[in-house]
C-alpha cells in the first residue's frame, strides 16, 4: 500500500508538512499527491475515530447480516445501492460466506433499529433473511484501541 495513504488512514490530522517530513518528500509533492487521490476518488473523506461509548446519548449500533436474492445482470449491486439511501445505514459490505451483505446501522434505541429492520429492510424485495447483532461495547475501531489498557510493566515473551 502507498505509504502516504497508510499514514493518512492512521491519522488524517497530519499536516502536509508533517507528512512530507515523515516521507522525506517535498511538501508540494505531498499536496499534489493528496489532491490527486481526492480528485480520483481514492480518498473519499476524512474522519475521526470516536469512542461513542464515552458520549452520552450517542445511540445504538447494530450489525445486520442479510441474505439476498441476487438479480439477473445486477447481482447484489442494485439492492446494495437501495440500502445505501437509508439514513440509518452507516456501512454496507458484500461478503463471502453464510450471508451476502453486512450492514452497520445506527439508531437512537434498540427499538428504533428493530423497527427499521422489520418494517423497511426485511420488507424490501430481494431480502431473504436478516440477522441483527447489537453492539454492546467497542474495544477497537479502525485500528484504534478504545479501551485504556493498564500496563503492569511485565511483557509476555513467546
Amino acid at each position: 500500500m502507498d505509504k502516504l495513504l497508510r499514514l493518512l488512514s492512521e491519522n488524517s490530522a497530519f499536516t502536509t508538512a508533517q507528512l512530507a517530513m515523515m516521507l522525506d518528500e517535498p511538501e508540494d509533492y505531498i499536496k499534489a499527491q493528496i489532491a490527486e487521490y481526492e480528485s480520483s476518488g481514492v480518498i473519499r473523506g476524512y474522519q475521526a475515530v470516536v469512542n461513542w461509548d464515552e458520549v452520552p446519548d450517542s445511540g445504538v449500533m447494530a450489525m445486520i447480516e442479510l441474505k439476498v436474492a441476487p438479480q439477473l445482470q445486477k447481482g447484489f449491486d442494485d439492492i446494495a445501492e437501495k440500502i445505501l439511501d437509508y439514513k440509518e445505514v452507516e456501512s454496507v459490505y458484500l461478503m463471502a460466506g453464510s450471508y451476502d451483505l453486512l450492514l452497520t446501522v445506527k439508531g437512537r434505541t434498540i427499538q428504533e433499529i428493530s423497527s427499521f429492520v422489520a418494517k423497511r429492510l426485511a420488507a424490501m424485495n430481494g431480502i431473504l433473511s436478516t440477522a441483527t447483532h447489537f453492539m454492546l461495547k467497542r474495544y477497537k475501531e479502525n485500528g484504534v484501541s478504545l479501551v485504556d489498557v493498564k500496563k503492569d510493566g511485565r511483557e509476555m515473551v513467546i
